[in-house]
């Protein structure tokens, strides 16, 4: 049982750190460089640096989406990304000793990038991904080869492209994961 909960949070983190998940950088003409460029509003809720999992996604909004009773959430491992400069935070959702999936919050400090580009990338790099509508920026779904489902979606929070994924058993539906993915990113 804990080794399915390290796969599912080591893919959560892997996938957020990956290379297909990199923000696009920001086209930039010689006009658009000289022009100063807007500064974004914080969000009430949290700064990028400062988004924790655990917090934006809590334990009982993972059990109310699931209907399970008793669902509990511990920090998962954190994992930087010096290639791409995503540093990935992950909480497990655990029932007992049974893992029920994990939230993974990747910011790309200093980066500049579109959610939608960002979900694009993913997309493209993940054989199967298919589009998940209700997004505002675009979310993909697919299932690794790890057996595990995964659905992701970005924003940009204070400035900072964040990507937040959601990976669980492969029998996870899109419909059983966006209520999740949505929830952390309205929380972010």
């Amino acid at each position: 049982m804990r080794k399915l909960a390290v796969v599912l949070v080591a893919s959560a983190a892997l996938t957020a750190c990956s290379s297909g998940s990199q923000p696009a950088p920001a086209p930039s003409s010689p006009s658009s460089e000289s022009k100063p460029k807007p500064t974004p509003t914080p969000s009430p809720n949290a700064t990028a640096a400062s988004l924790d999992p655990c917090k934006i996604l809590p334990a009982d909004a993972v059990s109310k989406t699931l209907f399970l009773d008793n669902l509990t959430a511990v920090a998962g491992p954190s994992q930087d990304n010096a290639a791409n400069g995503g540093k990935s935070r992950s909480c497990e959702y655990k029932l007992g000793d049974k893992a029920a999936g994990a939230l993974a919050v990747t910011r790309f400090e200093g980066r500049e990038g579109k959610p939608a580009d960002m979900v694009a990338s993913i997309k493209k790099g993940k054989a199967g991904a298919r589009d998940v509508a209700g997004f505002a920026d675009g979310a993909v779904y697919y299932v690794d080869e790890q057996k595990t489902a995964t659905l992701a979606s970005a924003k940009v929070v204070s400035g900072t492209p964040v990507l937040i994924n959601y990976t669980g058993p492969a029998k996870m539906t899109p419909e059983q994961m966006a209520p999740l993915v949505k929830t952390a990113l309205a929380a972010s």
